[in-house]
Protein backbone atom coordinates (compact mmCIF):
# COMPACT_ATOMS: atom_id res chain seq x y z
CA UNK A 1 0.00 0.00 0.00
CA UNK A 2 1.77 3.26 -1.18
CA UNK A 3 2.54 5.78 1.56
CA UNK A 4 0.18 8.67 1.63
CA UNK A 5 1.42 10.78 4.73
CA UNK A 6 3.07 12.96 2.96
CA UNK A 7 -0.01 14.13 1.43
CA UNK A 8 -1.81 15.29 4.04
CA UNK A 9 -1.87 18.73 5.44
CA UNK A 10 -1.62 20.45 8.94
CA UNK A 11 -3.38 23.74 8.64
CA UNK A 12 -2.38 24.30 11.92
CA UNK A 13 0.85 24.01 11.65
CA UNK A 14 1.47 26.34 8.26
CA UNK A 15 -1.10 28.49 8.58
CA UNK A 16 0.29 31.18 10.35
CA UNK A 17 3.30 31.37 7.85
CA UNK A 18 0.60 32.02 4.89
CA UNK A 19 1.20 35.75 4.19
CA UNK A 20 -1.09 38.00 5.50
CA UNK A 21 -1.29 39.93 2.16
CA UNK A 22 -2.97 36.30 0.54
CA UNK A 23 -5.77 36.16 3.03
CA UNK A 24 -6.42 40.11 2.63
CA UNK A 25 -6.82 39.55 -1.03
CA UNK A 26 -9.14 36.78 -0.98
CA UNK A 27 -12.49 37.58 -2.92
CA UNK A 28 -14.07 34.38 -2.28
CA UNK A 29 -13.88 35.09 1.61
CA UNK A 30 -16.92 33.83 3.70
CA UNK A 31 -16.94 38.43 4.38
CA UNK A 32 -18.49 39.57 1.32
CA UNK A 33 -17.31 43.05 3.07
CA UNK A 34 -13.15 42.12 3.76
CA UNK A 35 -11.25 44.99 2.67
CA UNK A 36 -8.06 44.77 0.01
CA UNK A 37 -5.58 47.39 0.55
CA UNK A 38 -5.34 49.78 -2.47
CA UNK A 39 -7.76 48.20 -3.78
CA UNK A 40 -10.72 50.28 -5.82
CA UNK A 41 -12.83 50.79 -2.47
CA UNK A 42 -9.59 52.45 -0.55
CA UNK A 43 -9.51 54.98 -3.20
CA UNK A 44 -13.05 55.61 -2.77
CA UNK A 45 -12.59 55.92 0.88
CA UNK A 46 -10.11 58.55 0.63
CA UNK A 47 -12.19 60.26 -2.17
CA UNK A 48 -14.69 60.49 0.64
CA UNK A 49 -12.78 61.46 3.53
CA UNK A 50 -11.05 64.31 1.36
CA UNK A 51 -14.54 65.77 0.88
CA UNK A 52 -15.31 65.83 4.74
CA UNK A 53 -11.94 67.34 5.32
CA UNK A 54 -12.39 69.50 3.22
CA UNK A 55 -16.30 70.26 4.51
CA UNK A 56 -14.32 70.84 8.10
CA UNK A 57 -11.57 72.91 7.29
CA UNK A 58 -14.11 75.82 7.23
CA UNK A 59 -13.13 76.15 10.83
CA UNK A 60 -9.78 76.77 9.91
CA UNK A 61 -10.34 79.47 7.67
CA UNK A 62 -13.73 81.56 8.13
CA UNK A 63 -12.45 83.63 11.09
CA UNK A 64 -9.53 84.69 8.75
CA UNK A 65 -12.06 86.16 6.65
CA UNK A 66 -14.51 87.73 9.37
CA UNK A 67 -11.67 89.15 11.05
CA UNK A 68 -12.00 92.38 9.98
CA UNK A 69 -15.77 92.92 10.38
CA UNK A 70 -16.05 91.43 13.42
CA UNK A 71 -13.27 93.83 14.90
CA UNK A 72 -15.22 97.08 13.65
CA UNK A 73 -18.20 96.09 14.62
CA UNK A 74 -16.72 95.16 18.59
CA UNK A 75 -14.25 97.69 18.40
CA UNK A 76 -11.77 95.39 19.03
CA UNK A 77 -8.09 95.89 18.40
CA UNK A 78 -6.09 93.86 16.00
CA UNK A 79 -4.53 91.77 18.19
CA UNK A 80 -7.67 91.09 20.39
CA UNK A 81 -9.46 90.02 17.15
CA UNK A 82 -6.42 87.82 16.16
CA UNK A 83 -6.84 85.69 19.15
CA UNK A 84 -9.68 84.17 17.97
CA UNK A 85 -7.66 82.74 15.32
CA UNK A 86 -5.54 81.55 18.57
CA UNK A 87 -8.04 79.57 20.07
CA UNK A 88 -9.16 77.97 16.61
CA UNK A 89 -5.30 77.04 16.72
CA UNK A 90 -4.97 75.90 20.34
CA UNK A 91 -8.58 73.71 20.00
CA UNK A 92 -7.73 72.28 16.77
CA UNK A 93 -4.34 70.93 18.70
CA UNK A 94 -5.88 69.53 21.81
CA UNK A 95 -8.16 67.88 19.52
CA UNK A 96 -5.44 66.47 17.53
CA UNK A 97 -5.06 64.38 20.67
CA UNK A 98 -8.61 63.99 21.95
CA UNK A 99 -10.13 63.06 18.88
CA UNK A 100 -7.30 60.47 18.01
CA UNK A 101 -8.26 58.81 21.15
CA UNK A 102 -11.41 58.39 20.70
CA UNK A 103 -10.61 56.94 16.97
CA UNK A 104 -8.12 54.41 18.66
CA UNK A 105 -11.20 53.44 20.84
CA UNK A 106 -14.04 53.66 19.14
CA UNK A 107 -13.18 54.47 15.39
CA UNK A 108 -13.10 57.17 12.88
CA UNK A 109 -16.71 57.55 12.37
CA UNK A 110 -17.65 58.15 16.38
CA UNK A 111 -14.78 60.84 16.27
CA UNK A 112 -15.93 62.63 13.17
CA UNK A 113 -19.47 62.31 14.18
CA UNK A 114 -19.20 64.15 17.65
CA UNK A 115 -16.99 67.03 15.80
CA UNK A 116 -19.95 67.31 13.21
CA UNK A 117 -21.67 68.32 16.49
CA UNK A 118 -19.22 70.17 18.06
CA UNK A 119 -18.78 72.40 14.74
CA UNK A 120 -22.79 72.95 13.66
CA UNK A 121 -23.33 74.34 17.33
CA UNK A 122 -19.82 76.40 17.44
CA UNK A 123 -20.91 78.15 14.72
CA UNK A 124 -24.68 79.11 15.78
CA UNK A 125 -23.28 79.82 18.88
CA UNK A 126 -20.06 82.19 17.23
CA UNK A 127 -23.05 83.58 15.05
CA UNK A 128 -25.21 85.11 18.18
CA UNK A 129 -22.44 85.89 19.92
CA UNK A 130 -22.86 89.54 21.78
CA UNK A 131 -19.02 90.20 22.88
CA UNK A 132 -15.77 89.89 21.49
CA UNK A 133 -14.61 87.01 23.81
CA UNK A 134 -17.64 85.24 23.29
CA UNK A 135 -16.72 84.94 20.00
CA UNK A 136 -13.28 84.34 20.62
CA UNK A 137 -13.82 81.64 23.25
CA UNK A 138 -16.71 79.93 21.10
CA UNK A 139 -13.77 79.37 18.15
CA UNK A 140 -11.78 77.34 20.64
CA UNK A 141 -14.73 74.64 19.98
CA UNK A 142 -14.87 75.14 16.65
CA UNK A 143 -10.46 74.08 16.30
CA UNK A 144 -11.59 71.64 18.54
CA UNK A 145 -14.00 69.96 16.46
CA UNK A 146 -12.34 71.01 12.98
CA UNK A 147 -9.25 68.57 13.87
CA UNK A 148 -11.35 65.52 13.98
CA UNK A 149 -10.91 66.20 10.12
CA UNK A 150 -7.50 66.27 10.10
CA UNK A 151 -5.32 63.82 12.22
CA UNK A 152 -7.75 61.26 12.48
CA UNK A 153 -8.69 60.95 8.69
CA UNK A 154 -4.97 60.90 8.28
CA UNK A 155 -4.36 57.99 10.41
CA UNK A 156 -6.97 55.94 8.75
CA UNK A 157 -5.58 56.79 5.30
CA UNK A 158 -2.50 55.09 6.01
CA UNK A 159 -4.55 51.98 7.37
CA UNK A 160 -6.72 51.90 3.73
CA UNK A 161 -2.67 51.83 1.65
CA UNK A 162 0.41 49.71 1.76
CA UNK A 163 1.79 50.61 -1.84
CA UNK A 164 0.42 54.18 -1.92
CA UNK A 165 0.55 54.97 1.65
CA UNK A 166 3.00 58.35 1.20
CA UNK A 167 0.12 59.32 -0.98
CA UNK A 168 -2.71 58.44 0.54
CA UNK A 169 -1.72 60.24 3.20
CA UNK A 170 -1.00 63.20 1.74
CA UNK A 171 -4.01 63.50 -0.15
CA UNK A 172 -5.48 63.19 2.93
CA UNK A 173 -3.82 66.35 4.25
CA UNK A 174 -4.89 67.85 1.47
CA UNK A 175 -8.81 68.20 2.63
CA UNK A 176 -7.21 71.09 4.48
CA UNK A 177 -6.08 72.88 1.98
CA UNK A 178 -8.84 72.43 -0.28
CA UNK A 179 -11.04 73.80 1.79
CA UNK A 180 -8.80 76.55 2.46
CA UNK A 181 -9.31 77.38 -0.91
CA UNK A 182 -12.61 77.04 -1.62
CA UNK A 183 -13.95 78.97 1.87
CA UNK A 184 -12.45 82.24 2.13
CA UNK A 185 -14.23 83.22 -1.05
CA UNK A 186 -17.70 81.99 -0.06
CA UNK A 187 -17.66 83.16 3.54
CA UNK A 188 -16.50 86.68 1.94
CA UNK A 189 -19.30 86.72 -0.18
CA UNK A 190 -21.70 85.52 2.50
CA UNK A 191 -20.48 88.38 4.79
CA UNK A 192 -20.94 91.20 1.95
CA UNK A 193 -24.38 89.36 0.96
CA UNK A 194 -26.33 89.00 4.80
CA UNK A 195 -23.94 89.48 7.47
CA UNK A 196 -21.28 87.72 9.52
CA UNK A 197 -23.67 86.81 11.71
CA UNK A 198 -26.20 84.92 9.04
CA UNK A 199 -23.19 83.24 7.22
CA UNK A 200 -21.81 81.80 10.49
CA UNK A 201 -25.16 80.64 11.46
CA UNK A 202 -25.84 79.15 7.85
CA UNK A 203 -22.57 77.44 7.92
CA UNK A 204 -23.14 75.53 11.40
CA UNK A 205 -26.44 74.29 9.53
CA UNK A 206 -25.21 73.61 6.33
CA UNK A 207 -21.78 71.64 7.63
CA UNK A 208 -23.82 69.53 10.13
CA UNK A 209 -25.94 68.22 7.17
CA UNK A 210 -23.36 67.86 4.43
CA UNK A 211 -20.70 66.48 6.87
CA UNK A 212 -23.24 63.94 7.86
CA UNK A 213 -24.22 62.52 4.80
CA UNK A 214 -20.55 61.84 3.90
CA UNK A 215 -20.04 60.41 6.91
CA UNK A 216 -22.98 57.56 6.30
CA UNK A 217 -21.03 57.30 3.11
CA UNK A 218 -18.11 56.93 4.36
CA UNK A 219 -19.42 54.44 7.19
CA UNK A 220 -21.20 52.10 4.33
CA UNK A 221 -17.77 52.03 2.58
CA UNK A 222 -16.07 50.77 5.51
CA UNK A 223 -18.27 47.81 5.92
CA UNK A 224 -16.42 45.92 8.64
CA UNK A 225 -12.74 46.76 7.43
CA UNK A 226 -11.19 47.17 11.02
CA UNK A 227 -7.45 49.10 11.52
CA UNK A 228 -4.31 47.65 10.93
CA UNK A 229 -1.24 47.11 13.59
CA UNK A 230 2.06 48.61 13.72
CA UNK A 231 3.24 44.84 14.12
CA UNK A 232 4.97 43.81 10.88
CA UNK A 233 5.33 47.52 9.90
CA UNK A 234 9.40 47.84 8.55
CA UNK A 235 11.53 49.74 11.16
CA UNK A 236 12.99 53.32 10.74
CA UNK A 237 15.54 54.02 8.17
CA UNK A 238 17.57 57.12 9.35
CA UNK A 239 19.54 56.25 12.62
CA UNK A 240 20.29 60.18 14.02
CA UNK A 241 21.35 58.46 17.22
CA UNK A 242 19.26 60.50 19.19
CA UNK A 243 16.36 59.32 21.38
CA UNK A 244 13.20 60.06 20.09
CA UNK A 245 11.94 62.52 22.85
CA UNK A 246 15.19 64.42 22.14
CA UNK A 247 14.18 64.07 18.55
CA UNK A 248 10.56 64.93 19.10
CA UNK A 249 11.54 67.81 21.51
CA UNK A 250 13.73 69.32 18.30
CA UNK A 251 11.24 68.60 15.67
CA UNK A 252 8.09 70.36 18.12
CA UNK A 253 10.87 73.24 18.48
CA UNK A 254 11.46 73.53 15.05
CA UNK A 255 7.55 73.14 13.84
CA UNK A 256 6.78 76.04 16.22
CA UNK A 257 9.07 78.18 14.65
CA UNK A 258 8.05 77.33 10.67
CA UNK A 259 4.64 77.78 11.59
CA UNK A 260 4.97 81.08 13.84
CA UNK A 261 6.32 81.99 10.19
CA UNK A 262 3.73 80.55 8.21
CA UNK A 263 1.13 82.22 10.04
CA UNK A 264 1.44 86.19 9.39
CA UNK A 265 0.63 85.53 5.84
CA UNK A 266 -2.01 83.11 5.98
CA UNK A 267 -3.63 84.71 9.09
CA UNK A 268 -3.16 88.48 8.20
CA UNK A 269 -3.31 88.48 4.12
CA UNK A 270 -7.16 89.37 3.91
CA UNK A 271 -6.34 92.42 6.62
CA UNK A 272 -3.27 93.77 5.19
CA UNK A 273 -4.76 93.67 1.20
CA UNK A 274 -7.59 95.68 3.72
CA UNK A 275 -5.10 97.64 5.19
CA UNK A 276 -3.49 99.10 1.35
CA UNK A 277 -6.47 99.63 0.49
CA UNK A 278 -6.88 97.06 -1.93
CA UNK A 279 -10.37 95.37 -0.42
CA UNK A 280 -10.82 92.44 1.47
CA UNK A 281 -12.33 90.72 -1.03
CA UNK A 282 -8.97 90.93 -2.84
CA UNK A 283 -7.05 89.67 0.17
CA UNK A 284 -9.45 86.35 0.42
CA UNK A 285 -8.60 85.77 -2.99
CA UNK A 286 -5.03 85.27 -2.16
CA UNK A 287 -5.79 83.43 0.49
CA UNK A 288 -7.90 80.89 -1.24
CA UNK A 289 -5.01 81.12 -4.25
CA UNK A 290 -2.06 80.88 -1.35
CA UNK A 291 -4.16 77.47 -0.36
CA UNK A 292 -4.96 75.90 -3.49
CA UNK A 293 -0.79 76.20 -4.75
CA UNK A 294 -0.92 74.80 -1.34
CA UNK A 295 -2.15 71.26 -2.22
CA UNK A 296 0.20 70.81 -4.96
CA UNK A 297 3.26 71.72 -2.69
CA UNK A 298 1.47 69.22 -0.05
CA UNK A 299 0.68 66.38 -2.96
CA UNK A 300 4.44 66.83 -4.50
CA UNK A 301 6.36 66.81 -1.09
CA UNK A 302 5.10 63.21 -0.47
CA UNK A 303 7.06 62.38 -4.28
CA UNK A 304 9.98 64.35 -3.09
CA UNK A 305 10.41 62.64 0.16
CA UNK A 306 10.29 59.31 -1.67
CA UNK A 307 13.05 60.46 -3.22
CA UNK A 308 15.45 62.65 -0.81
CA UNK A 309 14.05 62.05 2.72
CA UNK A 310 11.96 63.96 4.90
CA UNK A 311 15.24 66.13 6.73
CA UNK A 312 15.85 67.67 2.85
CA UNK A 313 12.23 67.78 2.02
CA UNK A 314 11.31 69.93 4.83
CA UNK A 315 14.31 71.57 4.42
CA UNK A 316 13.96 72.80 1.02
CA UNK A 317 10.22 74.02 1.59
CA UNK A 318 11.37 76.05 4.58
CA UNK A 319 14.62 77.77 2.51
CA UNK A 320 11.38 78.49 0.11
CA UNK A 321 8.82 79.82 2.57
CA UNK A 322 11.63 82.16 4.05
CA UNK A 323 12.41 83.62 0.55
CA UNK A 324 8.60 84.45 -0.18
CA UNK A 325 8.25 85.84 3.32
CA UNK A 326 11.25 88.14 2.37
CA UNK A 327 9.41 88.97 -1.20
CA UNK A 328 6.23 90.36 1.21
CA UNK A 329 9.05 92.87 2.65
CA UNK A 330 9.54 94.52 -0.70
CA UNK A 331 6.62 94.14 -3.05
CA UNK A 332 3.03 95.29 -1.96
CA UNK A 333 1.20 96.35 -5.32
CA UNK A 334 -1.30 94.39 -6.22
CA UNK A 335 -0.25 91.89 -8.75
CA UNK A 336 2.75 91.04 -6.66
CA UNK A 337 1.21 90.32 -3.57
CA UNK A 338 -0.89 87.16 -6.02
CA UNK A 339 2.10 86.17 -7.42
CA UNK A 340 3.80 86.55 -4.15
CA UNK A 341 0.78 84.50 -2.33
CA UNK A 342 0.98 81.67 -4.75
CA UNK A 343 4.47 81.30 -4.08
CA UNK A 344 4.09 81.00 -0.48
CA UNK A 345 1.39 78.16 -1.14
CA UNK A 346 3.38 76.56 -3.57
CA UNK A 347 6.77 76.80 -1.56
CA UNK A 348 5.16 75.99 2.33
CA UNK A 349 2.36 73.63 1.64
CA UNK A 350 4.76 70.43 2.03
CA UNK A 351 6.12 71.18 4.86
CA UNK A 352 3.79 69.87 7.63
CA UNK A 353 3.89 66.86 6.50
CA UNK A 354 6.97 66.55 5.96
CA UNK A 355 7.51 65.80 9.72
CA UNK A 356 5.21 63.12 9.95
CA UNK A 357 7.55 61.59 7.23
CA UNK A 358 10.32 62.48 9.37
CA UNK A 359 8.99 60.66 12.37
CA UNK A 360 8.05 57.82 10.34
CA UNK A 361 11.75 57.18 8.82
CA UNK A 362 13.54 57.75 12.48
CA UNK A 363 11.11 56.37 14.94
CA UNK A 364 9.31 53.05 15.53
CA UNK A 365 6.01 52.47 14.10
CA UNK A 366 3.90 51.78 17.71
CA UNK A 367 5.17 55.26 18.56
CA UNK A 368 4.89 56.60 15.38
CA UNK A 369 1.27 57.98 16.16
CA UNK A 370 2.13 59.61 19.70
CA UNK A 371 4.83 61.23 17.99
CA UNK A 372 3.33 62.91 15.20
CA UNK A 373 0.65 64.30 17.59
CA UNK A 374 3.09 66.03 19.66
CA UNK A 375 4.82 67.50 16.52
CA UNK A 376 1.53 69.04 14.96
CA UNK A 377 0.72 69.90 18.27
CA UNK A 378 3.56 71.87 18.49
CA UNK A 379 3.04 73.28 14.81
CA UNK A 380 -0.09 74.30 15.92
CA UNK A 381 0.82 76.09 18.89
CA UNK A 382 3.15 77.64 16.32
CA UNK A 383 0.41 79.04 13.88
CA UNK A 384 -1.96 79.92 16.76
CA UNK A 385 1.08 82.13 18.52
CA UNK A 386 2.56 83.05 15.38
CA UNK A 387 -1.25 84.63 14.36
CA UNK A 388 -1.24 86.85 17.70
CA UNK A 389 2.04 87.83 17.78
CA UNK A 390 1.71 89.71 14.04
CA UNK A 391 -1.45 90.99 15.30
CA UNK A 392 -0.26 92.34 18.08
CA UNK A 393 3.50 93.78 16.44
CA UNK A 394 0.74 95.86 13.85
CA UNK A 395 -0.71 97.30 16.91
CA UNK A 396 2.99 98.53 18.16
CA UNK A 397 4.31 99.73 14.97
CA UNK A 398 0.73 100.66 12.95
CA UNK A 399 2.42 98.35 10.26
CA UNK A 400 2.89 94.69 8.84
CA UNK A 401 6.62 95.28 8.06
CA UNK A 402 7.56 94.28 11.02
CA UNK A 403 5.35 91.34 11.67
CA UNK A 404 6.89 89.77 8.18
CA UNK A 405 10.55 90.31 9.53
CA UNK A 406 9.75 88.71 12.70
CA UNK A 407 8.44 85.80 10.87
CA UNK A 408 11.68 85.36 8.74
CA UNK A 409 13.83 85.10 11.96
CA UNK A 410 11.49 82.08 13.14
CA UNK A 411 11.84 80.76 9.95
CA UNK A 412 15.62 81.06 9.81
CA UNK A 413 15.42 79.35 13.38
CA UNK A 414 13.95 76.62 11.81
CA UNK A 415 16.28 76.72 8.73
CA UNK A 416 19.20 75.95 11.34
CA UNK A 417 17.72 73.27 13.03
CA UNK A 418 17.29 71.38 9.75
CA UNK A 419 20.85 71.89 8.58
CA UNK A 420 21.95 70.64 11.95
CA UNK A 421 20.13 67.34 11.78
CA UNK A 422 21.00 66.63 7.53
CA UNK A 423 24.26 67.23 8.94
CA UNK A 424 23.97 64.78 11.83
CA UNK A 425 22.43 62.32 9.40
CA UNK A 426 25.34 62.89 6.78
CA UNK A 427 27.78 61.90 9.79
CA UNK A 428 25.66 59.06 10.83
CA UNK A 429 25.78 57.60 7.60
CA UNK A 430 29.91 58.36 7.18
CA UNK A 431 30.03 56.32 10.65
CA UNK A 432 27.99 53.77 9.28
Amino acid sequence: MPNIAALWLDVGQFAPEVAPAVVISSELSRESDLFIPDSRRAWIRLAVAVLIGSLGSVGMWSVVVALPVVQTEFAASRGTASLAFTMIMLGFGSGAVLTGKITDRYGIVTAIGLGIGILGLGYVVAGMSTSIWQFILVHFAIGLSSSATFGPLMAEASHWFDRYRGLAVAVAASGNYIGGTIWPPVVNYAIEATGWRTTHIGLGIFTAVAMTLALVGLRMLMGAGGQRDHQNAPPPRVDLRISTNALTAILSLAAIACCVAMSMPQVHIVAYCGDLGYGVARGAEMLSLMLGFGIISRIGSGFLADKIGGIRTLLIGSVAQGSALLFYLFFDSLTSLYIISAMFGLFQGGIVPSYAIIVREAMPASEAATRVGIVIFASVFGMSFGGWISGAIFDATGSYMAAFANGLAWNALNIVIMLLLLMRARQRLAMA
